[in-house]
């Protein structure tokens, strides 16, 4: 349970995904749907870590001592919007009730011109929110990912999606060169998603209440978007069952502010603003927590910075290490489990 959650090995391969694919292409939604009763069973009863950490999860945040059901629920969650990403990323948008909060404010934003800053997490569907893309051509959505990280899903993605695979901003590259990416795109209007929710190994991070107990979280991002000067709002795409979805977008600021005397109580501020609102979704949405290791103790291997160390950059192309490494941690943005 102390493994960093980048040492799980990933539950299937390049051939797993294209045969899941193929089903879902040929056979149809229902047909794919049952499949992923075996696909839980296999996680159930073959990925111990998973199995735990999700029992441990679920015990904070129902009302009840987890059951073998709930564990099974809570990995069925994850593989069925696992599933939807194939429907979603080639534009079926049809088969799918999905519902908006907040896209008014957000889109009236991109219409005046305004890069924003999309803060999202490991709660619900990460890609459900890439429908922004499809139902709003005028609006970019560009998702930091490192493409030679995950090169299944990525290929995935380029066949499923050739337009929204170009618009990913790669985190393989240095971390320079992603902040100038991302302060490039904001500058023409565009929209950048970060993952705010995981500490990489070596990120600086604070640590706010989350479900009864404290969790560490990044503040590379933060200071990202105090740099930048640019809106910030999070981002939430929550599976409802069946075929519903829930995409929920609420602005943050109108500008991150981290004072340099005070940067240590700011961005602390910051994360416990930011953890409330996670907390809020989670307890809307509990089987929705796609962090399949312990959250709240398997990153204490991970290099945590104290807050009185906290790094501070300058402009985007300082070269800060939380800054750059905000960016160049997005490694798992298309998803993982764990």
């Amino acid at each position: 349970m102390k493994t960093h959650w980048k040492q799980r090995p990933e539950g299937g391969g390049l051939f797993a995904l294209w045969v899941i694919r193929s089903i879902a292409r040929y056979g149809g939604r229902p047909l794919a749907r049952a499949c992923l009763y075996p696909i839980t069973l296999y996680f159930l009863v073959m990925r111990a870590p998973e199995r735990r950490a999700s029992k441990e999860y679920l015990s904070r945040v129902l009302d009840h001592a987890p059951t073998l059901w709930d564990v099974a629920r809570h990995i069925h969650t994850f593989a069925a919007t696992i599933l939807d990403r194939v429907f979603l990323l080639s534009g079926q948008l049809d088969r799918f009730d999905i519902r908006t909060s907040g896209l008014e404010t957000l889109a009236a934003r991109v219409d005046r011109g305004e890069g924003v800053l999309i803060f999202g997490s490991h709660l619900g569907s990460f890609d459900a929110l890439r429908v922004l893309v499809l139902t709003r051509p005028h609006l970019r959505v560009r998702v930091v990912l490192d493409i030679a990280h995950n090169p299944a899903i990525t290929r995935l993605l380029d066949a499923l999606n050739p337009r929204l695979a170009a618009d990913v901003i790669d985190a393989g590259q240095d971390g320079v060169s992603i902040v100038l990416a991302i302060q490039e795109a904001l500058s023409r209007g565009e929209l950048v998603a970060l993952l705010v929710d995981r500490v990489e190994p070596g990120d600086a991070s604070v640590r706010a209440p989350l479900l009864g107990s404290e969790a560490p979280f990044p503040i590379g991002q933060w200071l990202l978007a105090s740099t930048l000067k640019v809106p910030v709002v999070l981002a939430f795409g929550l599976y409802r069952g069946g075929n519903r979805y829930e995409l929920v977008f609420e602005e943050f600021g109108e500008r991150i502010d981290i004072p340099r005397r005070q940067r240590v109580d700011a961005v602390t501020q910051l994360v416990r603003r930011y953890a409330a609102r996670l907390q809020h979704h989670v307890h809307r949405a509990p089987f929705n927590w796609f962090n399949f290791y312990d959250f709240w103790h398997g990153d204490d291997a991970a290099a945590q910075h104290s807050g009185s160390a906290l790094p501070f950059a300058d402009n985007a192309a300082s070269g800060d290490p939380a800054v750059a490494g905000a960016a160049a941690g997005q490694r798992d943005a298309v998803g993982r489990p764990g």
